[in-house]
């Protein structure tokens, strides 16, 4: 495994491919380079800020054994598309995943929300295992701006920014707490962070899986439009040989 230049410099087969269609190598190479681990055209982010593996559209027998090696062994993995790994690898599942483009994102700043940084890690795991909004880490809040509502000193709502792909950002993490929805705070938190990524010169767009209809429905109805779908396979990596131990 490296983190060197020369394993993040893009081939002429990465640059043909729009960033949007390969979000986290386009990102590891860039604004998230600090974060990169690289094993040959594999891309993953340091394990305490995300789970996230880049990985070419058509993987050779090289790409799975560098994967295995960037991972570890016995560990799950999602793979940007449908599957088939070779023999010693375990297919946990399939899911479907929407992107949606926010170029027509109507944004607006939030004075009322608080800006959340490491001292609210604790507060936003929490509110993030209650919720649910997808994966957190001890360290996701380092992928760029958080933002929050906090009644009463408690955290009741947060969202920010994820995958930095080159000329776009990722808004993520968008929760609230079952006791204070449908009062806007989400759709707030949404507009506001959208109005940090517009003031940068980035597009926003975001990811949700495609049978979570009723956030779909909210991101639509504030602009975002679809633009792929796709299916994510889940993998398992071997288990360690014990010969080698």
């Amino acid at each position: 495994m490296t983190t060197d230049a020369a394993s993040a410099r893009p081939t002429a087969e990465d640059l043909a491919i729009h960033p949007l269609d390969d979000p986290v190598r386009s990102s590891l190479r860039g604004a998230h380079a600090p974060f990169a681990e690289w094993s040959g055209r594999i891309a993953r982010y340091h394990h305490e800020v995300a789970a996230f593996v880049g990985h070419p559209p058509v993987m050779s027998d090289q790409d799975w054994v560098d994967l295995a090696a960037i991972v570890g062994p016995s560990t799950p993995v999602a793979l940007r598309g449908a599957y088939v790994p070779p023999a010693g690898w375990e297919v946990l599942g399939e899911f479907g995943s929407v992107q949606l483009d926010g170029s027509g994102l109507a944004v607006a700043p939030e004075p009322a929300a608080i800006v959340l940084g490491p001292e609210d890690v604790p507060a936003m795991l929490d509110l993030v295992a209650r919720t649910e909004p997808g994966p957190f880490r001890i360290r996701t809040v380092e992928m760029g701006t958080y933002l929050g509502f906090r009644h009463d000193g408690e955290l009741v709502a947060l969202a920010g920014e994820r995958m930095h792909p080159l000329g776009w950002t990722e808004i993520s993490a968008v929760c609230t707490d079952p006791r204070f929805r449908r009062r806007g705070l989400s759709t707030r938190l949404v507009r506001a962070v959208g109005h940090g990524i517009r003031a940068r010169g980035e597009v926003p767009f975001l990811h949700a899986r495609a049978d979570n209809l009723t956030a779909i429905r909210l991101y639509e109805s504030l602009g975002f439009t679809l633009r792929k779908r796709s299916v994510l396979t889940s993998v398992r990596t071997p288990a360690t040989d014990p010969s080698r131990r």
